[in-house]
């Protein structure tokens, strides 16, 4: 059995991403709200909006790791399977990009 890495959507439309290795339990456990220092305590309810799961436990934290440091819009480009657009939000957007092109 391997982790789960997942996409929640909170009731704020900020998004959280975690690892467990149960994700029915570990959902549950963001609906219900058990540990009020966590960042989707206030932020409930959650909707789970995106699962996949890995077998190898080291890939699944880098994972987590690099979608975390995500902007939004990618995360929500991964979510829908919008590969084109997941590669155009992983290049540089500022203008000093444009300007060296």
């Amino acid at each position: 059995m391997g982790l789960t890495l997942y996409i929640l959507e909170c009731s704020d439309a900020s998004l959280y991403t975690g690892v467990t290795n149960n994700l029915d339990r570990r959902f549950a456990e963001h609906l219900e709200g058990l540990n009020p220092d966590a960042y989707t305590y206030p932020r409930r309810p959650v909707r789970l909006l995106f699962a996949e799961t890995f077998q190898d436990y080291k890939q699944a934290h880098e994972w987590e790791k690099r979608i975390k440091g995500w902007s939004k819009k990618k995360k929500w480009a991964l979510i829908n399977g919008h590969w084109k657009s997941l590669k155009l939000f992983s290049e540089c957007q500022n203008d000093s990009h444009f300007k060296n092109k």
